[in-house]
């Protein structure tokens, strides 16, 4: 793929997200002071000192020729573009504790219509939180009353597009099938009527949405009651957000149900996927083509549909870098929130006896564990990251005499209050 320049030249310049939130970071928060939050200013300025010296880093010094690299520390928030591979990683093996061999896993996607947009950007922490655990009540009820089973999914929150716009869903990844409810048989899904059917099934995906709707609807009524949502005037009671709801989302409450590609697709496949959007924020450096100074070019999928069994076309889509910086942090999380939920069986409380008892059944080796190290760290926090292991520093070679070079000088990352309140804070971001 080559990167293209604004007149469809080749770019000579290879764009990346991080450089493209620095340089107009600053601009973004003096003209959306009213979005730029707290934690959204926090975020940004992480970002723009992420690998800088004033996170501190490491010195190396070749003895061959004198040469010195200084490698400065990363700011391991969980949004940034540069940092997360390790947290990527390490979920990849934790999660893997879940699947089991010779089942199908479901992936399941329920989706909230965009006219909650905004509704959902003014209550970020209440609606997230509300959305995983409705999309988990629906489908949990359709499983258990349609056949007969407990069921257990991991839930990974996006809300993003391809086009980087806000749009709230929720990815399940589900086994097909689990204990009946009296746990003493392994019951695999299948459909209601048709049991001859070879295709991989799950649920009635229509009744699953059904079932959605209602639990979100009541739910933010709930909220609303208790006065933890920030609605305008006109939507203060009850009966206001109520007839509200019925006019601008009557549908859009699409739930999804993906079955295994093929015979011999592999549940890994699904957890990849998704890892990718763990840490990161909602674009990676792959599917930038160019960016100017002014303008970002990107692809994205097609909003065309594709004809059956093929991938939708990329295309490329053009945005002024300041409307770029503006939707990426859209995406931006509340502070602490858990994008990635265990429920049911695959919850931390019942994760073990459910697996142990489901090996039993099937016949099956348990999967392997993860290592204690990995099982006690949290993916869903900013955990403190460096630009490499702290215990030992990786021998670096001299890009002049490819000779060894030695650790000379290293310092750790200071505290964000220290760094915050030092001449390194950028001049855009107010004091919380």
């Amino acid at each position: 793929m080559s990167a293209l320049g604004r007149s469809g030249r080749p770019s000579t310049e290879r764009p990346s997200v991080a450089e493209i939130l620095r340089r107009h970071a600053p601009q973004y928060v003096r003209q959306h002071a009213s979005q730029a939050a707290p934690q959204v200013q926090n975020v940004l300025a992480r970002l723009a000192l992420c690998r800088t010296r004033a996170l501190g880093g490491r010195l190396y010094h070749c003895h061959g020729c004198d040469h010195q690299i200084n490698i400065y520390n990363s700011c391991g928030d969980r949004h940034c573009p540069q940092c997360g591979g390790a947290k990527r990683r390490d979920w990849l093996e934790r999660a893997a504790e879940v699947i089991l061999p010779g089942l199908n896993y479901f992936q399941v996607i329920f989706t909230l219509p965009d006219g909650l947009s905004s509704l959902t950007l003014g209550n970020r922490r209440e609606v997230y939180s509300l959305l995983m655990r409705c999309a988990w009540q629906a489908l949990d009820a359709e499983l258990r009353e349609e056949q007969g089973i407990q069921s257990a999914a991991t839930l990974v929150l996006h809300t993003w597009n391809q086009r980087l716009e806000h749009h709230s869903h929720v990815h399940a990844v589900v086994p097909g099938g689990g204990l009946s409810l009296d746990g003493k048989r392994w019951l695999k899904t299948r459909h209601p009527t048709h049991r001859r059917r070879r295709k991989p099934y799950l649920a009635n995906n229509i009744e699953l949405g059904i079932r959605f709707r209602k639990l979100f609807v009541a739910g933010l009524l709930r909220l609303q009651s208790r006065g933890e949502l920030k609605l305008i005037p006109a939507l203060q009671t009850s009966a206001a957000l109520e007839s509200w709801l019925a006019t601008v989302a009557p549908a859009g409450w699409n739930v999804f149900i993906e079955p295994p590609p093929s015979e011999t697709a592999q549940p890994e496949n699904v957890l990849k996927y998704l890892a990718r959007y763990l840490s990161g924020g909602p674009i990676s450096d792959r599917r930038l083509i160019s960016y100017d100074g002014q303008l970002v070019r990107f692809w994205a999928r097609s909003l065309e549909k594709p004809p059956a069994g093929e991938r939708a076309e990329q295309v490329a889509e053009e945005l002024p870098a300041l409307e770029f910086t503006r939707r990426w942090s859209l995406h931006i999380l509340p502070k602490d929130f858990v994008k990635v939920r265990h429920y049911g069986g695959f919850s931390n409380k019942h994760r073990a006896d459910y697996l142990e008892r489901c090996c039993q059944l099937l016949d099956i080796q348990p999967p392997k564990p993860a290592t204690a190290e990995t099982a006690n760290q949290n993916e869903t926090q900013s955990e403190p990251e460096t630009a490499f292991p702290e215990s030992q520093p990786p021998t670096l070679e001299c890009p002049r005499c490819q000779r060894s070079m030695a650790c000379v000088m290293a310092s750790e990352r200071p505290s964000w209050s220290v760094t915050m309140n030092s001449i390194h804070r950028p001049p855009w971001y107010q004091r919380q």
